[in-house]
């Protein structure tokens, strides 16, 4: 069934400010879709109709973007969605021996939660943060230089309800229904606290001043032209 007037008077205006941001209405499909997500925890079959209805699509145009895109759930996964990276670098440094080993402790497998709802599990690519592998995301927030050991420290802690410091970012772990609202455009007001970049990621720019390394100048706009054109 569609949704409830309660849910749409809910909905409604946060989309009204969504799709006015763009020149194209179908534009807004991907926040629309971290919005409706924000709502149920997942993208149901009721907030694919929803979406098609505002922005006047077909309701398969809308899932089928909602089955490319890893990030919209199709049913519900937990308040605290962990990845675990085990792209090249993140896999040599023990990525994947993380996931195994979480597959295990939490006794669930790709997408899939935790009889509590408290905490679910998937297998991610790479999350540009290489310079802190292995990586373990919860509702996109990185912990980073992660083992088999605080990794099950984590997931524990999360499914307790204990205190979780991030490494980097905000001082609050957001849920993930949370998460997706900001998705969507609604900032929670955490973007600025916290480090965002720690000594690895800024080692690079130290080296380059202590030895004086500069970038070269741009080419002259009319070599660059001539260059271009061959």
């Amino acid at each position: 069934m569609p949704f409830s007037d309660e849910v749409r008077a809910r909905l409604d205006p946060d989309a009204d400010q969504i799709i006015a941001r763009y020149p194209h209405s179908r534009s807004a499909l991907l926040p629309l879709l971290h919005l409706v997500q924000s709502e149920e925890g997942y993208v149901s079959d009721d907030g694919i109709d929803y979406c098609a209805a505002r922005l006047g699509l077909a309701e398969s145009e809308v899932a089928s973007v909602t089955s490319f895109y890893t990030m919209f759930k199709r049913h519900p996964v937990g308040e605290y969605h962990v990845g675990v990276c085990t792209n090249t670098l993140c896999a040599v440094m023990g990525g994947d021996q993380i996931l195994a080993d979480l597959r295990e402790h939490l006794g669930v497998g790709d997408d899939e939660a935790t009889p509590d709802g408290k905490v679910s599990l998937e297998h991610v690519e790479c999350n540009a943060a290489c310079d802190y592998a292995p990586v373990v995301m919860v509702n996109w927030e990185f912990f980073d230089n992660m083992t088999p050991g605080s990794s099950r420290e984590l997931v524990d802690g999360l499914r307790s309800g204990a205190k979780i410091t991030l490494p980097r970012g905000p001082n609050r772990l957001c849920t993930w229904r949370e998460a997706s609202r900001i998705l969507a455009g609604f900032p929670d007001g955490q973007a600025g606290q916290g480090p965002q970049a720690g000594p690895p990621t800024l080692v690079g720019l130290q080296l380059a001043r202590e030895h004086g390394w500069t970038a070269p100048p741009p080419a002259p706009a009319a070599a660059a032209s001539e260059e271009g054109t061959k």
